[in-house]
């Protein structure tokens, strides 16, 4: 057995053995149990997403009253012409929203190491971005529709997904991140009388709401304030002529284009870690192959970075037409190796292991 208030109070990390990947769900649902009466969460940090969301499946089963929240990677390779998709960024953020309110009861925060490794939002940056509504409320539906558009949200003439809206006449419908169904908003002139869940198949109220919460559905935010840093941003990292570049241009206008989302550090006075999010008294733990994951990571980041350089710095490509692609340092958006292993020694983040413990550690048990 492992004495857990002894484990939450290492100064170093230690590597738990005994912990065959069939146990790994039971260990990370006792560490849930063992943070909360401490402010805290458990923190498992797979080598990826199948791993993760596996464990938030089978953790429930050792203790149903967990909650699990998935913080995945974005679904787009580093430097990528594509963004992330609404879905996964409307995950992210709404695990992130949960993280600035102390757990009401045990939690268990599921990531990757590629996620782990990418610098996310501060806190502050995400509250501040985040609305509630209740009826009664005072609010100009251009207001509304304004500050959608702002936080990543598509208007559509039929809602079905994540972040996405529609306007007609004094309804907006709207589906923030982390809403399982579509939220029908009724506006009375400028006072919002009533929140109504509907069925986008019938557009039937199937039940009534006292509060919303709008989150981002976008970790890149388009105020004015973050546009003036992001063209700034951009003009002392790649120079004057870079101005024609579409991505500046678009983003200056407040418009978004596919790809835009890696250019993030420019538009945020900066930016923080996983660890940054976490209330004291959370545990954190990586599965076995988390070290090889983050390692080929850092690898492929390096790469995609070079290849993007040394694109820009081929004349010939330019001049047969190729699209431009202006790439920041990794260290921009991603953690270096060096601080990874940093931060990783000062949480400390321990580590699970299959074989049995060495003398003095803590074993699982399992074999």
């Amino acid at each position: 057995m492992i004495d857990f208030d002894r484990l939450a109070g290492a100064a170093r990390p230690v590597v738990i053995g005994g912990v065959p990947a069939g146990l790994l769900p039971q260990l990370v649902a006792d560490m849930a149990r063992a943070a909360f009466p401490r402010g805290g969460r458990a923190v498992l940090v797979a080598a990826d997403e199948a791993g993760a969301r596996a464990v938030a499946d089978a953790a429930p089963v050792f203790a149903p009253e967990i909650t699990p929240r998935l913080l995945p990677a974005w679904d787009c390779l580093p430097y990528d012409r594509a963004s992330p998709s609404h879905a996964v960024v409307a995950e992210r953020l709404s695990t992130l929203s949960a993280l600035l309110l102390p757990p009401a009861g045990p939690e268990l925060v599921l990531t990757t190491a590629a996620a782990a490794t990418q610098r996310l939002l501060a806190p502050s940056a995400l509250a501040a971005a985040s609305r509630s509504l209740r009826p009664g409320d005072r609010l100009a539906m251009d207001e509304l529709v304004a500050t959608l558009g702002r936080a990543g949200y598509v208007r559509a003439e039929t809602v079905a997904d994540e972040g996405e809206f529609a306007v007609r006449g004094g309804l907006v419908d709207v589906r923030p991140a982390g809403e399982a169904r579509v939220l029908r908003l009724d506006f009375f002139g400028d006072e919002l009388e009533s929140i109504r869940e509907v069925d986008p198949a019938t557009q039937r109220t199937v039940g009534q709401r006292q509060e919303v919460r709008l989150l981002p559905v976008s970790e890149l935010l388009l105020d004015e304030e973050r546009i003036r840093r992001f063209r700034q941003g951009f003009l002392a990292a790649f120079g004057a002529a870079a101005s024609a570049d579409p991505l500046y241009q678009a983003l200056s206008e407040g418009r978004r284009l596919a790809g835009a989302d890696h250019l993030l550090p420019l538009a945020e006075e900066g930016l923080e870690t996983l660890f940054d999010w976490l209330a004291p008294g959370s545990m954190v733990v990586t599965d076995s192959g988390v070290a090889a994951a983050a390692d080929a990571r850092f690898e492929a980041i390096g790469d995609y970075f070079h290849n993007r350089e040394a694109a820009l710095a081929d004349g010939q490509r330019r001049k047969l037409g190729a699209a431009v692609y202006r790439a920041l340092p990794p260290a921009a958006l991603y953690l270096e190796p060096a601080e990874w292993a940093e931060r990783l020694a000062a949480w400390p983040v321990h580590g699970a292991s299959p074989l049995p413990a060495t003398e003095g550690a803590p074993d699982f048990g399992g074999r």
